[in-house]
């Protein structure tokens, strides 16, 4: 798997003798009563608000308001691409006959959609729902787990005993159900039972288009050789100085020769987007088409895997000059609200493949690769520490829209076209304080939505605290079957509540700063001294297993770890 530093817990020092003096807050069953009457009298005399006040809070905002109708929208089929939605009608007034089983990961608390769920996170998965959101397909929507990060329902299992995702169920119109499996195959059959005729977009090349059927299958061979020379980049060891690539033959630069060939390979597939007059693979039409989504799903994880394992950042200006086409098809792909509800950031895609694909292994450029791993984590001081940059300089937030439309319209954020909330535009000379209060009241509703199961599930992270045993999940930080330390629950509850009354804080600068700075009071002088560490240590697990898109999109997502970064210095100085 990933080098165990990744996956600390930042900010802690779990030393010897800090898990003795935590060791020594044991008691005995008589005494556990006391303590546990003890904390119902902490509790009681804490002037906190309620969960339910502050999701009325919440929903008193802009953002709020517009998220609220958001998710009553995704009830009924009608809203916008999300990575969580259930239905998709797209104007349809009949009950889908097609429901799609894509990734997601179960656990004890199944009800719970924040920070639970690895949804988005399987490349296959990812694909197949571009190509329904482009093309516009009605369809049900089934979440199942990952093998990674938790078991399958026996119900799935009967239906596709191989338990392979993503996997599409058809229902005839004589009432029959048939089962397919393999990515390319349900993109394909989805492609083919709705045609251009009846009002779909296309996605593939005419039938009758013989130098377009060879195009799609050329790009698709590259593809899959691209995809090769990732596995060899990243999965295989190189030794000191380059010691696999000069067995395997060095580039001119010096470099390895693995690294050397995956970027030869790019090179190929920037050539390919340069032949069009457009941003994407064909020019019969104007939206991305069936090869450009197997394509980018890949790449995305490339761009996060290529920087934090090889010190190779893909979008900076000078591998922009390099590859130009491919980073204005990327652009073009950002623009997008439909790619924006599926795209995660790198910290989540560092995490999320060595479960599914192997260790990656650490090589390339040190300096650069050091730089870019303490970016990615949080641990450069800056990607996840208040006052946050207003970007990101290795993922830059703003080359589209960085939050769901109904919450740019909401906070009259205007894109670079100078229209309000709208897709099609970058977003790199907007208002500053007005985005990021945005971003910080999206965070905030997400987290009172359901504040007290979040807690719970934090404090897993406590002394008392513990993995199940018996029951455990290639993915490291997956630990569905988690017992929380339940003494420290009220405690973190509280900690929690104090951070999104300040994430939820309306205005600008002042305003913030002023909410930040009655948290830290409120921390300092609501909870006891002995439990600080304690709540720290869950603050930090939640954080860690902050997921984009799952629980936000990432311009969101930062704001939360850094708000919980803020009170984790707090209490654990």
């Amino acid at each position: 798997m990933m080098i165990s530093s990744t996956f600390s817990l930042l900010l802690l020092a779990k030393s010897a003798l800090f898990w003795k003096e935590v060791n020594s807050l044991s008691i005995n069953q008589h005494n556990l009563s006391r303590f546990s009457r003890k904390t119902a009298l902490f509790m009681s005399a804490i002037d906190t608000d309620s969960w339910a006040k502050l999701q009325s809070s919440s929903s008193q905002t802009k953002v709020g308001a517009a998220l609220d109708l958001e998710s009553e929208s995704r009830i009924k089929g009608t809203a916008a691409p999300f990575v969580q939605n259930n239905l998709r009608l797209f104007g349809s007034n009949e009950r889908p006959k097609l429901t799609l089983y894509r990734d997601h990961a179960g656990n004890l608390y199944a009800s719970i959609r924040f920070l639970f769920q690895n949804v988005g996170w399987c490349p296959y998965c990812q694909k197949t729902m571009l190509l329904i959101e482009e093309k516009k397909i009605p369809v049900n929507i089934e979440l199942v787990p990952m093998r990674s990060y938790g078991d399958k329902p026996q119900s799935f299992l009967k239906m596709v005993p191989s338990g392979l995702l993503p996997a599409l169920l058809v229902e005839t119109n004589d009432g029959r159900k048939q089962v397919v499996t393999e990515s390319q195959v349900i993109m394909e059959l989805l492609d083919q039972w709705h045609p251009v005729e009846d009002g779909y977009r296309q996605m593939m090349p005419r039938d009758d288009d013989e130098k377009g059927q060879q195009r799609y299958n050329q790009l698709a061979r590259l593809e899959r050789e691209l995809f090769s020379w990732w596995c060899t980049l990243i999965f295989r060891p190189e030794g000191p100085g380059g010691m696999f690539g000069k067995l395997m033959g060095s580039g001119s630069s010096g470099t390895s020769g693995a690294i050397s060939g995956f970027l030869d390979c790019m090179a190929k597939v920037d050539q390919q987007l340069a032949s069009t007059s457009g941003p994407w693979f064909f020019d019969f039409a104007d939206h991305p088409t069936m090869i450009d989504f197997i394509y980018v799903s890949h790449v995305e994880r490339m761009l996060a895997s290529c920087a934090y394992w090889k010190g190779l950042d893909l979008r900076s200006e000078s591998y922009n000059k390099q590859f130009p086409a491919l980073n204005a098809w990327l652009d073009a792909f950002e623009k997008r609200e439909c790619y924006l509800a599926f795209k995660s950031d790198y910290y989540t895609h560092v995490m999320d493949i060595p479960p599914q694909y192997g260790p990656g292994y650490d090589g390339g450029f040190e300096k650069e690769r050091l730089m870019y791993q303490k970016s990615i984590t949080g641990r450069d001081g800056k990607s996840w520490t208040l006052p946050l940059p207003f970007d990101d300089p290795l993922q830059p937030l703003y080359r589209g829209p960085p939050l769901p439309l109904c919450v740019l319209k909401a906070a009259d954020i205007e894109g670079d076209n100078g229209n309000v909330g709208v897709e099609g535009t970058s977003y790199l000379n907007t208002d500053e304080h007005k985005m990021a209060a945005a971003c910080r009241q999206m965070a905030g509703w997400k987290l009172a939505s359901n504040g007290e199961k979040v807690a719970k599930f934090a404090a897993r992270g406590g002394p008392g605290g513990a993995k199940n045993p018996r029951k455990g999940f290639g993915a490291e930080l997956a630990d569905p079957y988690a017992n929380p330390d339940e003494d420290l629950v009220p405690y973190v509850d509280t900690a929690l509540k104090l951070v999104c009354r300040a994430l939820l804080t309306e205005g600008g600068p002042d305003s913030h700063a002023a909410a930040l700075n009655d948290m830290k009071e409120s921390l300092q002088a609501q909870l006891p001294k002995n439990k600080a560490r304690d709540v720290s240590s869950a603050l930090a697990y939640l954080r860690d297993r902050v997921g984009v898109p799952r629980d936000l999109p990432l311009a969101a997502a930062r704001q939360l770890r850094a708000h919980l970064n803020e009170a984790i210095g707090v209490m654990y100085n």
